[in-house]
């Protein structure tokens, strides 16, 4: 973090196997500023591992050209859908492991909580989330992809609840995730 100025990079990432969003805010005091929202197409990639390799690769190179100081990543929400559920975890594990590999700070963020932070609904759609998010940062055109404003929504959450303490889940590093998470590995 830029002492200096106190400006602060916040990548955020809606996790997906067919579509991973990203989204990047610097953050200065109460100011924020959007630098650019982005999302990773995988529905032509064949083989989940494959997936899982382009999702490492997008998120190292993201962190590798704007340098974020911390990451906010939506978790997997509770579904019916076994399988899905484990895709989806398998993702944003993939792209937690990219920042951890950096040492970036990570918090996870409930839907819901990223849901709430934008629009003060938790069950707001992503329709209105992202409108949200074009009003807060002058966004002329929506992408055609949401997944984009969801992971925008993760590091606009993110800010927003900076220095606060929450019950929402951050690893600076491998140690902290294992530390945090040891019933997982047993």
């Amino acid at each position: 973090m830029n002492k200096i100025t106190s400006e602060k990079i916040i990548l955020g990432i809606d996790p997906g196997t067919n579509i991973m969003g990203f989204g990047l805010i610097v953050t200065c005091q109460q100011k924020m500023k959007l630098i650019m929202l982005d999302d990773l197409l995988l529905k032509k990639v064949i083989g989940h591992e494959l997936k899982l390799k382009k999702i490492f690769e997008k998120t190292l190179n993201l962190i590798d050209e704007f340098h974020p100081d911390e990451i906010a990543i939506e978790a997997p929400f509770y579904g019916k859908n076994v399988q899905s559920m484990l895709k989806l975890g398998r993702a944003q594990g993939v792209a937690m492991a990219a920042g951890l590999y950096r040492e970036i700070p990570i918090t996870e963020y409930s839907p819901k909580k990223i849901k709430m932070a934008i629009t003060g609904n938790g069950n707001a759609s992503k329709e209105q989330v992202a409108g949200m998010l074009q009003n807060l940062f002058n966004i002329k055109t929506l992408p055609t992809n949401l997944d984009s404003t969801d992971g925008l929504a993760a590091a606009v959450c993110h800010h927003f609840n900076s220095g606060r303490d929450s019950s929402e889940k951050s690893y600076s590093n491998w140690e902290a995730f294992v530390k945090q998470n040891s019933k997982r590995i047993k």
